[in-house]
């Protein structure tokens, strides 16, 4: 079983990071294999609704979202995890997740998501749930720790003194290490994964 990681801070080894190698590390030593993945630093257009991914499975700007979405596929969980930029996730890490889940949330049904989030001092709740609601609305189950899913500090080494939020991080990796082999063991029992209705919209303009 794997978990891809994503970073979405533009600093590739910062506060960020630091906070997704500690749940890395606690997913790797309950045996589970792990990547980081950093989105980069070049631009990252938002969506532009074309629905061009519905049809061919790949979005119409080619870029880290269409490496994302072909590395996803191989892949039994995920991190997102973002800087806090004005309260809310960064604008990279935003656009690129509208473009990722746009139209194919299919592609992670029952695969297990968690967000985590670093800040220097505020907005890191406002950030979590911003994310969180990528998974609510993508039937992904949500893995939780024994507190919200967030580090401070305004380095990496001042979040490694933050040590109520490296082991929120170590648990975090502890309970999707642990989600994933439950997942496991019931498709082995042959728990079959829960039937999806055709989905029904309700328009409040007629």
């Amino acid at each position: 079983m794997k978990v891809l990681l994503v970073n979405g801070s533009p600093h590739k080894h910062g506060c960020t990071y630091t906070a997704l190698e500690e749940v890395a590390a606690a997913l790797e030593r309950n045996g589970i294999k792990t990547e980081i993945m950093h989105i980069g630093t070049k631009p990252i257009s938002g969506c532009l609704a074309c629905n061009t991914c519905k049809e061919t499975g790949r979005c119409c700007i080619d870029d880290v979202v269409n490496y994302f979405l072909e590395k996803a596929e191989n892949f039994d969980g995920y991190v997102f995890g973002s800087p806090v930029h004005f309260a809310s996730a960064s604008g990279m890490i935003t656009s690129f997740m509208d473009r990722v889940f746009y139209g194919k949330t299919s592609n992670f049904t029952n695969k297990p998501a968690a967000a985590v989030v670093s800040c220097r001092r505020g907005g890191a709740t406002a950030t979590f749930d911003q994310l969180n609601k990528y998974f609510s609305i993508s039937n992904m189950p949500i893995v939780s720790s024994q507190y919200w899913n967030m580090v401070h500090g305004n380095t990496p080494e001042e979040v490694k003194q933050d040590l109520e939020g490296l082991q929120t991080m170590r648990t975090l990796g502890k309970n999707m290490a642990w989600l994933l082999k439950c997942i496991e063991a019931g498709k082995k029992a042959g728990i079959a994964l829960p039937e999806k209705e055709p989905a029904i919209k309700t328009n409040f303009i007629r």
